[in-house]
């Protein structure tokens, strides 16, 4: 089975902004960001399409086929009351002990990056006991991805960041067995 993990498109929103899981619409480049995603994945026969619900993930899944499986599981972290707001205008002392260790640390009213990688560990790992056999394009956001191509990698969580993930980047895996295989370089 072939699988394609990709990062949806650029969303469109002023840098700065802190989001995770605020429902952004996608940049106005959007449909040439498609075609460039879709011309590098060559996948014949037929396909399953996972997405997290988010408009810009989803937006993109739907490009690729009418019916997508929607996991709340492959939504970006949850930034809770930090959604939607300046980076700059979180106060200190949230972020400070946020920053310090990000991986254990709750943002507050969200979650920390431990719990998310945990949810797409779970999601992972129901693709590979779920006996399907077509191949796989899964929508997601850069957080989710990083967690789970670390621990494809063997890296620690709290270096994952390491892992440079573009707006619409695609790394391709193969599943054989019960294992999944990254068949795309990662540029750390």
């Amino acid at each position: 089975m072939e699988i394609y993990l990709i990062r949806h498109t650029t969303p469109n929103i002023e840098k700065g902004i802190c989001y995770g899981q605020s429902d952004l619409d996608l940049d106005e480049n959007y449909a040439s960001e498609f075609k460039t995603i879709q011309s590098k994945i060559p996948i014949a026969g037929s396909i399953k399409v996972y997405s997290s619900p988010l408009k810009r993930c989803s937006l993109l899944a739907k490009q690729f086929n009418n019916e997508v499986h929607y996991d709340n599981r492959l939504k970006e972290l949850d930034f809770g009351n930090w959604e939607m707001k300046l980076w700059d205008a979180i106060p200190e002392k949230e972020l400070t002990p946020w920053m310090s260790n990000f991986v254990n640390t709750a943002v507050p009213g969200g979650e920390s990056y431990t719990q998310l990688a945990s949810r797409v560990k779970a999601f992972f790992e129901d693709i590979l006991n779920s006996g399907a056999k077509e191949n796989l394009i899964i929508i997601a956001h850069a957080g989710p991805m990083r967690a789970f191509l670390s621990s494809i990698l063997d890296i620690d969580l709290k270096d994952s960041f390491n892992i440079k993930i573009n707006y619409g980047d695609i790394f391709h895996l193969k599943k054989e067995a019960n294992t999944i295989r990254l068949i795309t370089e990662v540029p750390i």
